[in-house]
């Protein structure tokens, strides 16, 4: 298992800090740590309980929830967005973002259809909260306070997940679409013809329909389960070239197996 600081040790550390779920390969936080790693930008890991108040770690920052990234004494960065344009300023050098104006503006985009309110992640998320808020309370047992706090946080509504495998659904076909016409242009990436924030974004958050196996990314089996989408319309838009391009993403780029 990876090694954590707590919030107090971190306030004091100089450089790059990364607040993570621990345990947990939340597709979030995964795509910061493969971002971070690409560009080779040291960091270090501030601990995170998914599902707790981590009243600690809201004292400092403002947010209770991961990732954050927090670097020097600047504010923390806590959306996708700022993270990603933190690790292109930290690193210039090796960029994940298309310097065209178009391809960026493409790139940003995508990226919200993976990372954004109502994106693949997002809707995912709500899904997992559905299962466990629609059940009676007896049934749902001590895991109900921890999804109840979740779901305020994260805007669960049930109209808003019963939406959500279809939403879901789209934003694959729209993937598996955008790789095949790369593929016919001869490109082994989603945008352009080199990685981008877009293919690290989309590994991490391919573990919403398949993870990758226990080998290479070690998870409680209840977890995997969970992640592992079963509604018939997510899986039915799940092309394999998908998780194809997932796993050359992780092979090619990123750390295996995966340090929780």
């Amino acid at each position: 298992m990876a090694e954590y600081v707590d919030v107090e040790k971190a306030k004091d550390l100089p450089g790059l800090r990364l607040v993570l779920s621990v345990g947990v390969p939340g597709p979030w936080g995964e795509a910061a740590k493969g971002v971070f790693h690409v560009k080779r930008v040291p960091f270090v890991r501030v601990r995170q309980d998914p599902g707790l108040p981590n009243e600690e770690l809201e004292r400092w920052t403002g947010h209770a929830n991961a990732p954050l990234a927090i670097y020097a004494d600047e504010r923390p960065r806590s959306a996708w967005s700022e993270i990603v344009l933190l690790a292109e300023r930290l690193a210039p050098e090796s960029p994940l973002l298309p310097s065209d104006p178009e391809r960026r503006a493409l790139t940003f985009g995508y990226l919200h259809e993976l990372a954004g309110e109502m994106g693949l992640g997002w809707c995912r998320r709500l899904t997992l909260l559905h299962e466990v808020l629609s059940l009676p309370p007896e049934r749902a047992g001590a895991a109900r306070e921890i999804v109840e706090r979740l779901g305020q946080r994260y805007g669960y509504h049930p109209a808003a997940a019963e939406a959500a495998p279809r939403r879901a659904a789209e934003i694959l076909r729209l993937f598996s679409e955008r790789l095949r016409r790369q593929r016919e242009r001869g490109s082994r990436f989603l945008v352009g013809a080199e990685l981008s924030a877009l293919d690290i974004y989309w590994a991490a958050f391919a573990a919403l329909v398949e993870p990758l196996p226990p080998e290479l990314c070690p998870m409680p089996e209840f977890l995997r389960r969970q992640y592992s989408a079963s509604d018939p319309i997510v899986r039915g838009a799940a092309d394999p070239l998908l998780l194809e391009h997932r796993d050359f993403i992780y092979r090619e780029y990123l750390e295996l197996p995966v340090d929780l």
